[in-house]
């Protein structure tokens, strides 16, 4: 396997004889001595990494040549993983050439082992970003909707799918907010003998309950007051296709009764109405809640469950769901970048350990939406913790979690938080923590920080 390419662009030309030879085994090496030269070897090459010094001629006293090299470059290539390496002096210019894009400063002089360390974790970044974008146009002809994954987790979801969609068979979601459980009924209806027919959605805890038995099982003209005209229900509406009722749990006991009927024999009655219809429609439901407690404390009707429970779907919450955090993220920012023509690259280092660190207690839902806003919000070309704005109460999360979970997930933020705070300055995280270095390092390994 051939070694990755690294552009060096730097015009002191012992500079990058030194980098030449401290790097040379480790991947295949181009150099540059000024910003045209450069542009013209990425564009050939396409290297992985790029290191970039901000002083090239003919303006090597100021930053100008090397930031107008930084915009071009990561024109030229978004995914590009630029560390600019800068004087001891140079530190607030090698910061807006982050806000602008570049992966990651480092001063000068040299210290060669640990700019390898820098650069093996910027290609460790271009490699993940580069199998998820290969993963996203691999399942981009899926028929599972928006259901993106590759997790264990999420693959028991898809052959659950697989298997019940050809049936009639009901089938109950369950999962909490934001896990998918509309998608999911969404995929069941497209892979089933159904697919051309209606697939109708009602939210059982979105109607007020007066309102919701008419908008289930419609209503004869003259009905109630305001009932002008002859109107079928959802039910109705959702003949030969199918019923998705979210959040079942809300039903009112009373319906529920209505409910059981429905499905025991496909017959129904609209409100105010005598005629018995008969309806071909297949009911899929959804929850958050526990419904055997329920069940228990007699909100929800036994014989209901079971006859909506033929087969039971869980969806997993993000947090259990591994590796397909940031290839969610990483879809969901391609999309949002694509719809408000935003050039961002990706994610910036802090960005990513915050996405991590984060237990996402509204699920892929809240990511979603806190990535939508981030890409609107951001001021650069990678998006920030900033821009993803995620608070640092996290309680909702935690209290879904066991008890050694929990505390590793507030171990990680903590630690990640100063590490974040300190500029990634293990001796001050150390003492901000009031552990000691060892320690924390042991704790980094343990984390996978």
């Amino acid at each position: 396997m051939n070694n990755p390419k690294i552009l060096l662009i730097e015009d002191d030309p012992a500079i990058r004889t030194e980098m030449r030879w401290a790097l040379a085994s480790d991947y295949e090496v181009f150099e540059a001595e000024d910003r045209e030269a450069a542009l013209d070897i990425a564009r050939r090459e396409e290297p992985e990494l790029v290191t970039l010094d901000l002083g090239l001629p003919p303006a090597a006293d100021d930053t100008s040549e090397g930031m107008l090299a930084l915009e071009q470059l990561i024109e030229a290539d978004p995914s590009a993983k630029v560390v600019v390496v800068t004087g001891q002096d140079g530190k607030e210019h090698a910061l807006k050439a982050v806000e602008s894009g570049a992966y990651d400063f480092f001063p000068k002089p040299i210290a060669v082992q640990e700019l390898k360390v820098v650069l093996k974790r910027a290609l460790h970044l271009k490699l993940l970003e580069s199998e998820n974008a290969q993963l996203r146009d691999g399942l981009a002809g899926k028929p599972f909707e928006e259901m993106i994954g590759r997790s264990a987790q999420i693959e028991r979801v898809f052959t659950s799918i697989r298997k019940v969609a050809g049936s009639d068979a009901p089938v109950l979601l369950v999962g909490e907010s934001g896990t998918g459980k509309e998608l999911a009924a969404k995929a069941i209806h497209n892979r089933s003998p159904r697919s051309k027919k209606p697939f109708v959605v009602i939210n059982c805890g979105a109607i007020p309950s007066e309102l919701l038995e008419s908008e289930l099982f419609g209503h004869e003209k003259g009905a109630f007051t305001g009932a002008h005209i002859q109107r079928p229900g959802r039910i109705e509406r959702a003949h030969g296709g199918t019923l998705f009722l979210d959040e079942i749990g809300e039903l009112p006991i009373v319906l529920q009764v209505k409910l059981l009927r429905f499905l025991q024999d496909g017959q129904m009655e609209r409100v105010g109405g005598r005629e018995v219809i008969q309806v071909d429609t297949r009911v899929i439901a959804a929850t958050n809640q526990d419904l055997r407690h329920q069940m228990g404390e007699g909100t929800f009707r036994e014989d209901l469950y079971y006859r909506l429970a033929v087969v039971v779907i869980t969806l997993p919450p993000l947090r259990d769901r591994g590796e397909d955090l940031f290839l969610l993220a990483n879809t969901f920012l391609s999309k949002y970048a694509g719809e408000n023509g935003r050039k961002i690259a990706g994610f910036s280092r802090k960005g990513l350990s915050q996405i991590q660190a984060y237990s996402w207690p509204g699920n892929v839902r809240e990511l979603e939406n806190r990535i939508r806003r981030a890409v609107i919000m951001a001021s650069g070309s990678r998006i920030t913790g900033v821009d993803l704005d995620l608070v640092a109460s996290e309680s909702n999360g935690y209290e879904r979690m066991g008890l050694q979970e929990a505390k590793e997930a507030l171990e990680r933020r903590l630690v990640q938080h100063a590490l974040d705070r300190n500029e990634g300055n293990k001796t001050r995280a150390a003492e901000e923590l009031h552990i000691s270095r060892p320690t924390l390092y042991d704790l980094m390994k343990k984390l996978s920080i």
